[in-house]
């Protein structure tokens, strides 16, 4: 090989160490590696916190009578994963969807003292702890986990809107008279609002409760797998 030759070659190497090599180094260091497309879909290895204002929100203290008659309070909740949702007894249309899928969470982690259900009314003056207990004996009869609540109408209110921004209100041009989101929250053991990442990395903040056509997977799939992940965390 001629000595020129040599010394294009040369040059090269020297041009590639210092333009390229400083670039792969400094990606390494600031992890910015893109992952494989095969990599696992955001939320199956761990949970989003929903944060406002660059915290992560907790659940606000409540403090109502369930179907038994027994004050419950958020501080009951403390290291169990739980799901909330809003509902009334009479309602005539998503409820009862909504609390055939709570039921299969239910039944799931029956056996796990650390799983709980909160379903707050948002009819309180006709869901009285007596209406609620039978109410409750037509999902599960006698669950040691799920607590179906009631309260004072003010509370309930505020508790749904400003404390989950799940919205509920009085309406009476709707079927049963309350209108309602059928979402369900999920609630990690410290007390914080949990959710898996959409396909944009995007927190989705809530699980639909009712079913979608055509959706492979449902929200009551998606919680099935992440309440495993959370009680698996701490």
């Amino acid at each position: 090989m001629k000595k020129s030759s040599y010394i294009g070659l040369i040059i090269i190497i020297i041009i590639f160490a210092v333009i390229v090599v400083p670039k792969i180094i400094d990606r390494f260091s600031n992890n910015l590696i893109v992952e494989s497309s095969r990599s696992v879909k955001p939320g199956f290895k761990a949970l989003d916190y929903i944060k406002i204002n660059g915290e992560a929100k907790k659940v606000p203290d409540f403090l109502f009578l369930n179907q038994d008659s027994l004050y419950i309070s958020n501080e009951d909740y403390l290291g169990k994963v739980y799901v909330v949702e809003f509902f009334f007894t009479s309602c005539p249309s998503i409820c009862p969807i909504m609390n055939r899928n709570m039921k299969i969470l239910n039944d799931q982690f029956e056996s796990n003292n650390d799983f709980g259900i909160a379903s707050f009314t948002i009819d309180p003056d006709h869901d009285t702890p007596s209406v609620l207990k039978k109410y409750a004996e037509g999902y599960v009869g006698n669950s040691n986990h799920w607590n179906f609540l009631t309260g004072p109408k003010t509370s309930v209110y505020e508790l749904a809107n400003t404390g989950f921004n799940i919205f509920a209100e009085i309406n009476p041009a709707v079927a049963g008279g309350f209108e309602h989101q059928g979402y369900f929250a999920l609630i990690d053991k410290k007390g914080f609002i949990r959710s898996r990442q959409d396909d944009y990395g995007n927190p989705i903040v809530y699980y639909l409760g009712i079913d979608q056509d055509g959706v492979d997977e449902q929200g009551v799939d998606m919680l099935l797998t992440d309440i495993k992940l959370l009680l698996n965390e701490y």
